[in-house]
């Protein structure tokens, strides 16, 4: 499927629930809104606004289930009243036949009772095709999805392949809009050359076009008009996968898969040896130190790892490929001074007689390249080595040089300022589910009434028939025309009595129901938003694997309890009621259907049990399928760039092995059971009218009471076949019951609603880590910090800087309080415990700008007025404009009414990262974090951001984690961690006075490359 596909007419949950559950309903506010970003939601105490937004969307879904309710008993109902109809025609058709004597009672007998369990027959079967209409409406949007014809054709049967590759790419004449946006050219006759093992930098504002210049050498899109040529051949004419085999790419944002860190690398290039990747990049280092070295997990998106040991790992994949082409998307914007240094040198080494096309915001890195191209608004305005451009007074490149100097001698001015001042037992589970049912119990007794009358209907419509039967033998014609009018008209009664019994039974159980379901999805995703973020960095709880069970386990809910109320109840008052009946007329017979209704019971128990490996590991197993499937898809990119379809779908379809086989063993099992349970049932009725017989000859009992007692017990057991037709439903329910309890008893360390802690008014911004020992709960082997001592004065800016894996990020997480030290503590103002003061008001009071934006599926109005509460466009406008973001938004068609699309897709990293930037600036925090907030911005707009932080962090506490050591030389405190301690802090004047001190190395380390 094209890339563009996944831009316009897909989202991940939209693939992958349709994939796996066909449920679309979670995916805008827990995928995209809760669990995917929920280090986001936590930062800005999103939690109730993810639970409101949930909210609306299941309760707009209420009215239908109401609707459904209705229509079920209306349907059953009519079905029944059609049914008594047809009956009472019958009998009194089969009555004129008597009388007019071309037919006899043991003919009617006969052909009505063939009918009867005929119909029965049928009757059991029409449920089951619910499975059949369900099928068709999942299987039209995959077999459309599948039908789905790419533009882009990936056929190995198409297209050259040539032997030899030199690497001259050109384009030529490109005009290219993105199909989500199609009215905004991106390129308008664009041209450029990027000749055959030399190295071209593309530079330029954010939103110019050089991401864009990457997604068509790569062929995620093809342009409107224009050719793109590989050695002088179109690369429409080039088999897709044998062109993408010889691109090696490093994106901005590195993409890790949920897996280990060794079959990440691998992507790169499948059969490769171990040594192989141990020599890739500069990766090998700090893998090794690692407790599981090359099997470690890195966790859904790589949360496991820093962002530059994640950059290396992507760096380590793409070297490992060994291309004719790299494309470097700022390949080493997220690693420290030692570590980039290294790298750069690497990658130095492995660009030699290659084709290489950096993408860059930080000029610093590209002085060395033979060739720089300047790009404004789709255009190329500038070429010529760095010495040439520089020469240009004036020009674009000097203009983005001369900024970025700016933004790197710029320093924070800090003038001090006051600051405004249980688990239950299984058994226990379906009476919790009651209890939370409570509100709707008026309604839960108008449908066990009707549930009740309904009981009835099966055991009345038997007495009539037998009663009819009866008549059938009547020697004297009048009486027997008398008698039939009244059965006809009674049975036609019994038809309109059922209609009134169904409907209250589902109308009512269905209100409960839905309102039981709604409630516990609600609680569940408050549960969820209420766990520390260490529970999401565990593989079983990525975002694909809970929106799946909240999807799922929620919506079975219902079964557990409406429906199996509902089901148990009618049959319970329809067996009731048959007994007594049949006890009453010869209570001979009636003990000896009641002797073998165990048998019955028994086959059918074994049958249910049968069914019950459906719900429970086959479920997980189609869970796991899910979590692949949505990876997959959120990373299409990546997948495509490497060529990774066949080993996604591999991993596909070995997850799916399992379920396959499981379901082929219980299908075998479940096939003989039922035999066996239909093997009783007539063998049952075959002992039942031989002893009958045997009564009526020896003159002990009568025809008549035989026929009844016969009639009814035999026709109300088969209504119980009506629990065996549900019982997947009610099966599936009992087992999510754990599943549900699971999340909703699922106790946390970290309750950010503990209302006995200490509610925060207002606070200076003192922050200060005291003798902190933390390791990682996944990896507890691990020392990140080891008695780590730092305090950051109220009002000023503090700056952290490190390796990569140090612990720069760690001491953001603790300041967030997304984990809590395994020794020690953390402070605020100098004498609160973090862990002692209430988690949501405490983090009302910060803000934090993550290295990688995270953005909602959602308009730029409403991410950036994520910022806060009830802001106004007014507010929202001027934060913008804090954070440079205005004029492009201004300048899109739909401007803050656009949609970002899934993770701001549709927008580049730099623009994402602005909006980022002002949904925190409107927030105005007394504490401020910023991990990197400028990584991804172009010279330009990094300068002018600057100017927007400067005045951002100004009378409040800023915590800076930075592995680009010249935008900090301003701050009051630079903090350096190194094996998890704090070894020298101090201002950048301070420091550099030590020239054999850590942050005078990496310094020097930075000078040099540069």
């Amino acid at each position: 499927m094209d890339v563009g596909f996944f831009d316009t007419d897909a989202r991940t949950g939209d693939i992958v629930f349709s994939i796996s559950t066909d449920t679309l309903l979670v995916q805008d506010a827990i995928s995209e809104k809760s669990i995917a970003q929920v280090r986001t939601v936590y930062s800005y105490v999103g939690e109730t606004k993810a639970l409101e937004s949930y909210s609306g969307l299941v309760q707009s879904t209420l009215k239908l289930g109401y609707k459904a309710g209705m229509v079920k008993g209306l349907g059953l109902g009519g079905t029944y009243c059609l049914a008594c109809m047809s009956w009472a025609l019958v009998f009194w058709y089969a009555g004129v036949g008597i009388r007019n004597g071309w037919t006899d009672g043991g003919k009617a007998f006969a052909a009505i009772f063939s009918a009867i369990f005929g119909g029965m027959s049928l009757g059991q079967s029409i449920p089951n095709l619910v499975a059949f209409s369900n099928g068709k409406a999942a299987g039209y949007k995959l077999m459309e999805m599948i039908k789905q014809k790419p533009t882009i054709i990936q056929d190995s049967s198409y297209g050259k392949c040539p032997n030899d590759v030199n690497g001259n790419i050109e384009f030529k004449n490109i005009t290219f809009s993105y199909p989500s946006r199609p009215d905004i050219m991106i390129f308008r006759d664009f041209s450029i050359f990027f000749p055959a093992g030399k190295t071209v930098a593309v530079v330029g504002g954010s939103g110019s076009g050089k991401n864009t210049l990457v997604s068509l050498l790569e062929r995620f899109y093809d342009p409107n008009q224009g050719e793109l040529l590989l050695d002088n051949m179109n690369i429409k004419m080039l088999q897709l996968r044998w062109l993408r085999n010889q691109i090696g790419l490093v994106n901005q944002e590195p993409v890790l898969f949920a897996t280990t860190i060794l079959e990440n690398i691998l992507f790169g290039k499948p059969d490769a040896s171990i040594v192989e990747v141990e020599a890739a990049a500069n990766a090998h280092s700090f893998i090794t130190l690692l407790p599981n070295g090359y099997n470690t997990q890195v966790g859904e998106r790589g949360v496991q790892l820093s962002g530059g040991q994640k950059q290396r790992i992507a760096i380590a994949r793409a070297v490992l490929k060994d291309p004719k082409i790299l494309l470097l998307d700022e390949a080493t914007s997220a690693l420290e001074s030692g570590s980039e240094s290294i790298v750069q040198e690497a990658l130095e080494h492995i660009m030699v007689g290659r084709t290489t096309v950096m993408i860059a915001h930080h000029l610093s890195t590209i002085r060395n390249v033979d060739s720089i191209a300047v790009i404004q608004q789709g255009q190329v305005v500038e070429t010529g080595t760095h010495e040439d451009l520089i020469a240009k007074v004036g020009g674009a490149y000097e203009s983005l040089i001369r900024f970025q100097e700016m933004a790197g001698r710029r320093e924070f001015s800090n003038p001090p300022t006051r600051s405004l001042k249980n688990p239950v037992r299984p058994g226990g589970y379906f009476l919790r589910l009651l209890k939370l049912n409570a509100p709707e119990w008026p309604y839960s007794i108008m449908g066990a009434v009707g549930s009740v009358i309904s009981g009835l209907i099966a055991p009345t419509f038997a007495l009539l028939m037998s009663s009819m039967i009866e008549v059938f033998y009547y020697t004297n014609p009048v009486a027997m025309k008398r008698r039939t009018k009244d059965y006809v008209f009674i049975n036609s009664g019994t038809g309109f009595y059922a209609v009134f019994a169904y409907v209250i039974q589902h109308y009512f159980f269905s209100i409960m129901g839905e309102n039981l379901t709604t409630r516990v999805r609600r609680m569940m995703l408050s549960a969820i938003l209420r766990n520390e973020v260490v529970w999401f960095d565990e593989p079983g709880n990525n975002s694909s694997l809970i929106a799946a069970r909240l999807a799922s386990d929620a919506s079975s809910i219902k079964s557990a309890t409406a429906e199996r109320i509902s089901v148990v109840m009618e049959n319970l008052a329809s067996l009731l009621t048959s007994f007594i009946v049949a006890f009453i007329i010869e209570w001979r017979i009636s003990l000896l259907i009641l002797a073998t209704f165990p048998l019955l019971v028994l086959a059918n128990l074994a049958q249910l049990l049968s069914m019950k490996g459906f719900a429970g590991e086959t479920a997980k197993a189609h869970a796991k399928t899910s979590m692949i499937a949505g990876e997959g898809v959120n990373n299409i990119r990546t997948v495509a760039a490497f060529n990774a379809q066949e080993q996604i779908l591999s991993l596909y379809y070995h997850e799916l092995r399992f379920p396959l086989h499981r379901s082929l063993r219980h299908s075998q099992c479940s096939g003989f059971l039922f035999g066996l349970s239909q093997f009783t049932l007539f063998a049952s009725e075959a002992l039942i009218l031989w002893y009958g017989a045997h009564l009526v000859s020896k003159g002990v009992s009568t025809f008549s009471k035989f026929i009844k007692v016969f009639v009814v017990l035999v026709i109300t057991a088969t209504t119980v076949d009506q629990t065996v037709t549900v019982a997947p439903e009610i099966i599936g329910g009992g087992e999510v019951l754990g599943s549900v309890f699971s999340i909703l008893d699922l106790p946390t360390k970290i309750d950010p609603n503990n209302f006995e802690a200490e509610h925060v008014e207002s606070i200076r911004g003192e922050v200060e880590l005291r003798h902190v020992h933390f390791a990682y709960p996944s990896r507890p082997d691990v020392a990140v910090l080891k008695d780590l001592n730092l305090k950051i004065q109220a009002g000023q800016s503090e700056a952290v800087v490190g390796a990569s894996g140090s612990g720069k990020n760690s001491i953001i997480g603790l300041i967030e309080r997304f984990y809590d030290p395994i020794t020690g503590e953390v402070l605020i103002d100098g004498q609160e415990d973090i862990r002692r003061l209430n988690l949501k008001s405490l983090r009302l009071k910060t803000r934090s700008v993550q290295q990688e934006p995270a953005l909602f599926a959602s308009t730029i109005f409403d991410n950036i007025a994520y910022g806060r509460d009830r802001a106004t466009e007014t507010e929202v406008i001027e934060a913008a404009r804090a954070a440079n973001v205005h004029e492009f938004v201004g300048g899109l068609p739909e401007g803050y009414k656009t949609r970002v699309g899934e993770r701001g897709v549709q927008h580049s990293v730099g623009h994402k990262q602005r909006i980022a930037i002002a949904r925190a600036v409107l927030k105005n925090p007394s504490i401020l974090l910023l991990d990197e907030a400028t990584s991804a911005l172009d010279a330009e707009s990094e300068c002018v951001l600057q100017e927007a932080l400067e005045r951002l962090v100004r009378g409040r506490t800023t915590v800076v984690v930075t592995h680009r050591l010249s935008t900090i030389r301003g701050v009051d405190s630079i903090g350096v961690v190194q094996d998890g301690r704090i070894v020298e802090q101090g201002s950048h004047g301070e420091l550099i006075n030590h020239p054999d001190g850590t942050y005078s190395r990496l310094l020097q380390l930075q000078d040099h490359h540069i």
